[in-house]
């Protein structure tokens, strides 16, 4: 391969890296794949096992709800577990754990596979059938995956909200997707704490009707709860007779649902992305094993939470359909010391890091002292996703971390597309803070307000032009807001919402969102949800959420409120509705500052301007106030 000469500031790979890599030249396999794009994924798909066969790689016939795999019958989980455990990898270390509290557990692919399949006999023992809906609501514990890969393996739709998450937002997701089961444990550490999830499930039960079995796991040992006839413990449940039967895994259709999972959206109500079995198998296997160069002997470690899209890709589905050795930690980064992170990569001779932005800025502020103390030899790759990363932290995670030596794969994906779309491989000279290219195959774009593709380095909207097997098939119970959302501006042709430029050698920036969605700490929420929140305490009665930039976050919340006629401004009430939106959704969503108003700019319609709020809070001209209300 020739290497390229590439314009700015260009970290390119060495000898060592390209040689080894799986994909030496990135350029050779994205041509093959952009002759022929369906022979591409074929050719991916057939490495791993189908009950039956495919009719038609893809069927575009009701573009745009696109099916992968036509015909074909599979179950993702017998890829995951069943495909390895007849083979060498029976004794494979699969999962390895540590619990914050410095609790351990390992699991080899047998093992896991025996643990998933006594779960998936407890659900069927429960009643559940094939499409059903069970939620998980749980801190990271081995218990989560397990319960994922049970639902999978009998063919029921698992939702997982994320145990930073709370009442109004789990209530929320259950109550919409109508689920039968929800798993969860007593509690699960973080920052030295016990958060209470249990007694949080039992006060989003009390809103939401559907359930009618709780399993608990018990992780932290605290007294909880326990409804008779509703609520059970999970370890007394495995160890029933029912659980240890053989376990009759439900082959699936490749177009069967696998997951829903709930991500913020400008309306506010949380929509239901949903993926199935084939063609995200196949997205997230590809994408997992080109992208991090996987090899039999690695040890990988995504530092997300599974109630996430990379948590689902790529901490559970990607690392085991590859084969992977995972390590899941359940806690905070920097408890006790800034060094744990580091502490466990060496502890366990992690070769594969991939965190968010925030991590590293967040870690960066304690200086190199605490990293540097640690031997981070064993890393060859590092990994970064959920928003784009700034250069400086870019160039303190390759020094300090990487030692100068570790390629960065910087991924821009979304929940909806369910696996990488604009990434490197290894062998990619990179840039920092640019993602570089559309993985192999994919046609994206950037387009102007009239769909007109943008110039050099000119900012526009980021859209992708064909079908990919691990894209969302629709949005649960609501197709036609699936349509308005993704397919409307530019008809087939999908919208991402996010702003991007491309510059000079082809490679892609990512600015940011383009609509009212805020990211803070790489965790969507939506400025609507936010209000709904603050509009539920008893003293509010308007609210205005925006996210301004923020060092270590990314965004921070700063919201507006209108107070209810006869409601006085006293002193602690900034801080008591600050908390009041943790308690609805989460600590994450927490605002920096609230700001007590007389009034809200808004269009004539009552469409409040966010814009404009944003406008003025950073300074800037508001622009065009030709809508604004008087």
């Amino acid at each position: 391969m020739t290497e390229e000469k590439l314009s700015g500031d260009v970290f390119y790979p060495d000898e060592e890296t390209v040689a080894k890599a799986r994909v030496p030249d990135w350029h050779a396999l994205a041509a093959e794949a952009e002759q022929d794009y369906l022979g591409f994924w074929e050719r991916e798909a057939k490495e791993l096992h189908w009950f039956a066969p495919w009719n038609q790689v893809l069927d575009d016939t009701q573009q745009p709800f696109y099916k992968w795999f036509t015909g074909a019958l599979t179950n993702i989980v017998y890829n995951c577990l069943d495909r390895h455990v007849a083979t060498a990898r029976r004794n494979k270390l699969a999962l390895i754990w540590e619990g914050e509290n410095g609790d351990f557990k390992s699991l080899s692919y047998f093992a896991l596979r025996r643990d998933v399949c006594r779960f998936a006999n407890v659900l069927r023992s429960l009643g559940l059938v094939k499409g059903d809906r069970v939620t998980i609501y749980m801190g990271r514990i081995p218990e989560l995956p397990i319960a994922m890969l049970a639902c999978a393996t009998i063919g029921a739709v698992h939702s997982v909200v994320f145990g930073g998450f709370t009442v109004e937002a789990l209530a929320d997701r259950i109550e919409d997707s109508q689920s039968k089961v929800l798993i969860t444990c007593d509690g699960a550490y973080q920052r030295g704490k016990i958060v209470p999830l249990k007694q949080i499930a039992d006060e989003a039960l009390h809103r939401a009707g559907t359930v009618e079995s709780v399993l608990v796991v018990k992780r932290t040992g605290e007294e909880v709860n326990m409804e008779q006839g509703r609520d059970m413990w999970f370890h007394e449940l495995m160890n029933l007779p029912i659980a240890s039967g053989p376990c009759k895994m439900e082959i699936v259709d490749a177009e069967d649902p696998l997951f829903m999972l709930y991500t913020s959206g400008t309306t506010g109500k949380p929509k239901a992305i949903l993926h199935t079995h084939g063609g995200y198998m196949v997205g997230t296997y590809t994408t997992m094993k080109y992208v991090f160069d996987i090899r039999e002997e690695d040890r990988y470690w995504c530092a997300a939470d599974p109630g996430w899209i990379t948590g689902h890709s790529y901490i559970v589905y990607g690392p085991l359909l590859n084969g992977t050795t995972s390590f899941l930690y359940e806690g905070a980064p920097t408890y006790p010391y800034p060094n744990r992170w580091w502490q466990m990569i060496e502890k366990y001779g992690i070769n594969i890091f991939y965190t968010a932005p925030t991590a590293i800025r967040g870690l960066m502020r304690f200086g190199d002292a605490w990293p540097n103390r640690h031997d981070l030899s064993s890393l060859r790759l590092l990994g970064s996703v959920g928003e784009p990363i700034n250069p400086e932290a870019w160039k303190w995670y390759h020094r300090v971390i990487g030692k100068d030596h570790c390629p960065i794969m910087d991924t821009w994906w979304q929940t909806e597309t369910g696996m990488f779309m604009i990434t490197p491989v290894p062998s990619l000279p990179l840039k920092p803070g640019s993602g570089t290219r559309p993985f192999p195959g994919l046609q994206m774009d950037i387009l102007n307000e009239e769909g007109q593709p943008v110039g050099t380095n000119e900012e526009g909207y980021l859209v992708i032009k064909n079908p990919w097997p691990a894209m969302m098939r629709t949005l649960y119970k609501d197709p036609e807001k699936y349509l308005e959302l993704y397919w409307s501006k530019y008809p087939g042709i999908y919208l991402t919402g996010d702003s991007a430029r491309r510059d000079e050698d082809g490679y892609y920036w990512i600015i940011g969102r383009v609509d009212d969605v805020i990211k803070v700490s790489g965790y969507r929420l939506g400025t609507a949800e936010i209000e709904s929140a603050l509009v539920s305490h008893h003293a509010v009665a308007e609210a205005a959420a925006i996210g301004l930039p923020h060092e270590l976050q990314g965004n921070a919340i700063h919201a507006y409120v209108i107070l209810k006629v006869g409601e006085k401004v006293h002193d602690g009430l900034v801080e008591e509705l600050r908390k009041h939106v943790a308690h609805e959704i989460g600590p994450i969503a927490r605002p920096e500052k609230i700001e007590i108003v007389d009034s809200l700019p808004k269009t004539r319609s009552g469409k409040i301007m966010r814009r404009v709020l944003k406008a003025r809070a950073l300074g800037q001209d508001p622009g065009n106030l030709a809508t604004l209300e008087e």
